[in-house]
């Protein structure tokens, strides 16, 4: 992995366009993420609770109903679903947290789309004893009912985000104006690789314990020492770049799975790269879905974590480098695989992740018998089920 420069651009893309009021805090967590990763102890206490509260390392699962049903490629599952809490989010929230407390803040916030990273920072919260306050979209309160529920069983502040299209995108300005107003006692803990520096450098070290994973793994599992795929959904992509991080200078192919939502074609949809242009949202410049006034358009996705109009900056700088491909997947496509996964395999994956298993059941039989692909599981379907039953 290469570090963001001292502007935390990765090429072209990342930076922090903020106000005035921010660039203080900002640089007060840089300092403190230098700090602490340079701290040994910082690290040791990670991965005790990593391993001992988290449960990581997670399985690598080989898939062999879905490969024989897919008809080529050794399919392999990481199986992120298996985290407590039932999603990748985990190993970010922890990370995050933990250096919430080092600097003293006084309270979390965080935003949350699925809900997932919302729970994540609500169990945080409980095991260190810090306050949190989660702001997450109306539209996403209703349809991930369950997270909303953990989170207040875990003693979390649940605020609804009306404005807007009510869901991720909102929930991420909601929270950048309450830091924004409590710059000094509080700490915005981000849930993807998106925002101002440094979060998207933050999280994707965190998240890049994933690919460390596999990468170990693999050879014992396989006989390998690589596969030849790696595959990933993408909202901001903090579970793709975690998982593609540990291979980028290996002959591995790196697939980034965006929601094509009802059709690339029908304005409807999550694909910021297949779509998007360079632009500036929530603080940092990437790739992000607009209109020629450069006003940003709602994106749609069925899956509330991959609901967002633009992806982290260091894969926008990937796909411009030409070492990570985007391919996308409908909210059929995506529940099709879905169900496929239950029933082949006995395993229920979030329709965030179903997008990848889709996209990996495409890929198979072009890759051939010989081949091994490795699927990120990034989070569990408990929480879609209610959208799962009501889709035909």
């Amino acid at each position: 992995m290469s570090d963001p420069d001292a502007a935390g651009y990765f090429d072209a893309y990342g930076g922090r366009w903020v106000g005035e009021t921010l660039v203080p805090a900002l640089q007060r967590v840089e300092a403190a993420f230098r700090s602490a990763r340079a701290d040994p102890a910082f690290g040791a206490e990670l991965a005790e609770l990593n391993q001992h509260y988290g449960g990581r390392p997670t399985p690598l699962t080989l898939a062999r109903r879905l490969t024989g049903h897919a008809g080529g490629a050794r399919i392999w599952l990481k199986r992120e679903d298996l985290v407590h809490g039932g999603a990748h989010k985990f190993n970010n929230v922890m990370g995050q947290a933990l250096l919430a407390k080092r600097m003293g803040a006084k309270r979390i916030i965080a935003e949350t789309g699925a809900g997932q990273h919302g729970v994540a920072a609500a169990m945080a919260g409980a095991v260190l004893g810090l306050p949190v306050e989660v702001y997450m979209g109306a539209k996403d309160v209703a349809r991930q009912a369950p997270n909303a529920q953990r989170m207040r069983l875990f003693g979390a502040t649940l605020h609804p985000v009306e404005q807007g299209s009510a869901t991720l995108k909102d929930a991420v300005n909601a929270a950048l104006r309450d830091w924004a107003a409590h710059p000094d006692d509080t700490y915005y803990l981000i849930g993807s690789v998106v925002g101002p520096h440094p979060f998207p450098w933050m999280v994707r070290t965190f998240q890049s314990v994933i690919g460390a994973e596999t990468r170990a793994q693999f050879p014992d599992r396989a006989g390998r020492p690589f596969p030849d795929a790696v595959v990933a959904c993408v909202g901001g992509g903090s579970n793709a770049i975690g998982s593609f991080s540990a291979f980028l200078d290996d002959p591995v192919a790196l697939v980034g799975v965006e929601a094509a939502g009802h059709g690339l074609d029908s304005g409807h949809h999550a694909a910021t790269a297949a779509r998007g242009s360079p632009g500036i949202l929530h603080g940092a410049r990437s790739l992000l879905l607009q209109d020629g006034d450069g006003q940003v358009v709602e994106a749609h996705s069925i899956s509330a974590g991959l609901d967002y109009p633009g992806i982290g900056p260091e894969l926008a700088a990937l796909r411009d480098r030409g070492r990570l491909r985007f391919a996308s997947a409908t909210d059929r496509e995506a529940v099709a695989a879905c169900r496929t996964l239950a029933r082949a395999e006995g395993i229920l994956a979030a329709l965030e992740s179903s997008h990848a298993v889709a996209e990996a059941i495409r890929l198979a039989p072009l890759l051939g018998k010989d081949a091994d692909l490795v699927v990120t599981l990034s989070g569990r379907g408990d929480k879609d089920l209610a959208t799962l039953e009501a889709t035909p």
